[in-house]
């Protein structure tokens, strides 16, 4: 028997007022029902070091660079800005490399129209770190409409279609791992 999957919830948006915060802590309670362990990371939180110093394949250590390597798969919650994911969230990723390879993601996107443009737009760049994305994501219209006291109250719909989507991500998760640890890649 396989110990629970480690997955880092990543919070995209860098904006002060933001949903994103809201909206990764509800992402991270229901990891944890499912997953047991879970980590996250706020990007608002993280600053990364200057562009300039930025190399292809990744630039070495940076604050976020051990969390992300622990996990065993991510869950990406982001905005759709201009129809695509926010800057702070490529330069995340252009940051690390190892770090996301042959890990799997699920995207919870949010926005006016459900941020699906920005998950689609991420996909390409997710598969090119040799990452799987999972089939079903969730889209979240308008989430600000679904606050609480107590932070977001997602409808009944949205949050069976996370479950299921976490129900992929636990399925690659333990497959994925499994592959690093008997046949590592040779690159």
């Amino acid at each position: 028997m396989t110990s629970p999957s480690h997955i880092v919830v990543l919070a995209a948006s860098l904006h002060g007022e933001r949903m994103g915060r809201v909206l990764a802590d509800w992402a991270g309670a229901r990891v944890t029902d499912r997953f047991a362990t879970h980590d996250l990371v706020d990007l608002a939180e993280c600053p990364l070091p200057d562009d300039e110093l930025l190399q292809p394949g990744g630039s070495g250590e940076t604050v976020i660079a051990e969390r992300l390597d622990r996990a065993d798969g991510f869950v990406f919650v982001t905005p759709e800005y201009n129809h695509s994911y926010p800057a702070g969230l490529k330069r995340a990723i252009d940051w690390h490399y190892r770090e996301w390879m042959f890990k799997p993601a699920t995207v919870l996107s949010y926005g006016v129209q459900g941020g699906l443009l920005a998950t689609e737009h991420l996909r390409g760049v997710l598969a090119e770190l040799h990452m799987v994305t999972t089939r079903r994501v969730v889209g979240l219209h308008a989430p600000w409409y679904d606050l609480g006291p107590s932070g977001y109250i997602a409808p009944e719909p949205v949050a069976k279609a996370f479950d299921m989507a976490l129900g992929e991500l636990d399925w690659w998760s333990d497959t994925l791992r499994a592959a690093r640890r008997d046949r590592p890649y040779a690159q």
